[in-house]
């Protein structure tokens, strides 16, 4: 019988974490449930950095960034030595069921530790990059959109006084649904990802009719693994087609992950973290919580993990088309 949970962030942040750790410790409590923050990821597992939580603890931080209870990628978990002393603390702290906030790396963690050692584990999707299989959207990914959609728009002044390409790396790891969907949203004329990562031809394609048509300036989104050099290499190549061009490029780098998180993060935050509690008091362990058309769905973590996400297929049309 579940009595006591562990809750942890780890990888990289994204908004709304804090909104998830609220909701876990709220609806833990309020399911008679002792909850313990564990500070630092998996990393903290292994320290021992753990500290009991209360309503109070988690009081006015639904609105803000990060991660109050810290993250930090941890090396020494991939280990099975350092899975032990991790399950040590759970041990010590008499928690019996874990709560994992973040990504890929993270549900990769999770499972190996739940498979070697029996410990429920349910994840919570938390990244930016929006790549996990078995959920339409996850915590962080619709402020980060935002936020580099504002980017794109004060770039865009710039850009058009200047009859200049601008190019803009984006975040994603191994992705593209931030970096094109953020292309559609600021108008830009071609999106570089690694799903359609015809560089020369997008190119040509976009920035070519472009200048046909006498448009001086254009923005191009590349996303960070899309192509080796990133933004820059793009850029030598647009110099190169086209060297009446001056290109600039722009690096979000860590910009992206953070700001207050949207409406939709904290809600979406809310909804998984109470979701997360309840899968535990339900017997479930070894999920993911997902939402699938708006509603909250349980994903087993082998699945979130291995199976890839699709880009839409009609975002990519509808880039290409308007882009012209």
């Amino acid at each position: 019988m579940i009595k006591t949970i562990g809750v942890l962030t780890s990888g990289g942040d994204a908004p709304g974490m804090n909104a998830a750790v609220r909701a876990v410790t709220r609806a833990g409590i309020a399911q008679g449930l002792e909850v313990k923050a564990i500070y630092r990821g998996y990393k903290g597992l292994i320290d021992g950095e753990v500290k009991t939580f209360t309503s109070q603890d988690v009081s006015g931080i639904i609105q803000r960034g990060g991660t109050i209870i810290k993250s930090a990628r941890c090396m020494e978990f991939h280990e099975p030595e350092g899975r032990k002393k991790a399950y040590e603390t759970i041990q010590r702290e008499h928690i019996d069921a874990l709560i994992v906030i973040g990504g890929d790396g993270t549900f990769t963690g999770g499972r190996a530790f739940a498979q070697e050692f029996d410990v429920p584990v349910i994840g919570i999707p938390g990244t930016i990059d929006n790549d996990l299989w078995g959920t339409d959207a996850t915590i962080g990914y619709d402020t980060s959109l935002s936020t580099i959609t504002e980017c794109i728009d004060k770039l865009r002044d710039t850009a058009t006084s200047h009859e200049r390409v601008f190019l803009v790396e984006v975040m994603g790891r191994d992705a593209g649904f931030l970096t094109l969907n953020a292309a559609i949203a600021g108008g830009c004329e071609v999106a570089i990802i690694p799903e359609r990562a015809a560089v020369e031809e997008k190119v040509e394609e976009a920035i070519g009719s472009g200048r046909r048509k006498s448009k001086n300036s254009s923005i191009v989104l590349v996303q960070e693994h899309a192509v080796e050099g990133g933004a820059a290499a793009v850029a030598k190549i647009i110099e190169k087609a086209h060297p009446e061009y001056s290109t600039r490029v722009t690096v979000l780098g860590h910009l992206q992950r953070g700001g207050s998180p949207s409406a939709y993060d904290r809600i979406l935050a809310s909804r998984m973290g109470v979701a997360a509690v309840q899968a535990l008091v339900d017997g479930q362990r070894n999920v993911m919580v997902g939402i699938q058309n708006d509603d909250i769905v349980l994903v087993p973590l082998s699945k979130a993990i291995h199976q890839k996400k699709d880009i839409k297929e009609d975002s990519w049309q509808a880039m290409s088309v308007l882009s012209i």
